[in-house]
């Protein structure tokens, strides 16, 4: 079984899709670990905060079919892949970590790039897994995010129910 770590971001409908995106990874993945819900401004563009966290999972798929699911579940929740690059989302999954693979092959980057420079990232990823070293860092990512510039985003932890009740 692999371990995989997953960052949802959202900032359409943000809470409603948070939610689903919740729910369509337990139903294919079964047990998740979530992290807290972040609010972040939008990178890149102008446009409304999103809310953006760190789900790890463990499965027994190949990285394509994890990469395969979660861009499924991203079109099952309308995502909208004619705008620009940096634009608003629906849902946004990006496959971040599977156990301790290094590649950059096929529109498929693991570790992602983003790790190491979003805080909207790096820092749901260090309260899930803040013991496990990045692979090509070579450091923890705890230490990571303790050495990270905090100044550059603005970054904060909300208030979520991922039940909605």
């Amino acid at each position: 079984m692999a371990w995989v770590y997953i960052s949802l971001g959202s900032n359409i409908d943000r809470e409603a899709n948070t939610r689903a995106g919740i729910r369509a990874l337990r139903q294919h993945f079964g047990d998740l670990i979530l992290s807290s819900v972040y609010e972040s401004e939008a990178v890149g563009f102008a446009g409304s905060s999103f809310y953006n966290m760190v789900i790890a999972l463990q499965t027994d798929e190949s990285v394509s079919q994890v990469s395969d699911i979660l861009r499924q579940i991203e079109d099952q929740h309308g995502r909208d892949r004619s705008g620009p690059r940096f634009s608003s989302r629906t849902l946004d999954l990006d496959l971040l970590l599977y156990d301790d693979l290094v590649m950059d092959e096929a529109g498929l980057q693991i570790p992602r790039d983003e790790i190491l420079q979003r805080a909207f990232v790096l820092w749901p990823l260090a309260e899930v897994a803040p013991d496990l070293k990045h692979p090509q860092a070579g450091k923890t990512y705890a230490a990571l995010w303790f050495e990270f510039d905090k100044s550059r985003e603005k970054l904060q932890p909300v208030v979520f129910d991922v039940d909605g009740d």
